[in-house]
């Protein structure tokens, strides 16, 4: 089987394995997600400027560790990949998480489309706007396999 062939074949199970991906995560329909939706910039009350790296004993940060906000607040999140190697934040439910980093663990390739995650490459910045719309308790992790269990996921406290 080709590459392209076996890709394909790769996304096609992932869509089937994971329908919430399928409705509502990838291009189409942002409406609300498990932590919220995608915020507009001009609504956003701050910035909050996140960097992704690895320590020099091997961890997998992020600095700061975690996320503070109030139901209903809309937040810019820089994030910068100060790192060597590639990092992803993704904002969602924890157990959402989970599931997207088995998934994951089978395709380390995926590429992802969603509102609420960015990969970057080493030396590279880009941005979310949130508007967290729940309370409640919410992570961020990177879900390149090896990097979670390396420390990269810190909480996000949302309070109403």
């Amino acid at each position: 089987m080709s590459k392209r062939m076996m890709m394909a074949a790769a996304i096609g199970l992932s869509l089937l394995a994971v329908p919430a991906f399928a409705t509502g995560n990838h291009a189409g329909g942002h409406g609300d997600m498990g932590a919220g939706k995608p915020g507009k910039a001009a609504k956003a009350s701050r910035t909050v400027k996140i960097s992704m790296k690895e320590t020099d004993d091997g961890k997998m940060v992020y600095e700061p560790s975690q996320i503070v906000a109030k139901k209903g607040e809309t937040i810019r999140i820089v994030v910068t990949n100060t790192g060597e190697t590639d990092h992803e934040f993704v904002l969602d439910e924890m157990a959402k998480n989970a599931e997207h980093k088995a998934l994951m663990e089978k395709f380390p390739e995926m590429e992802h489309d969603d509102p609420n995650a960015i990969r970057l490459a080493p030396g590279k910045s880009g941005e979310i706007v949130w508007t967290f719309t729940k309370a409640g308790d919410f992570e961020f992790a990177c879900l390149i396999p090896g990097h979670y269990e390396s420390g990269m996921h810190g909480p996000v406290k949302v309070s109403g």
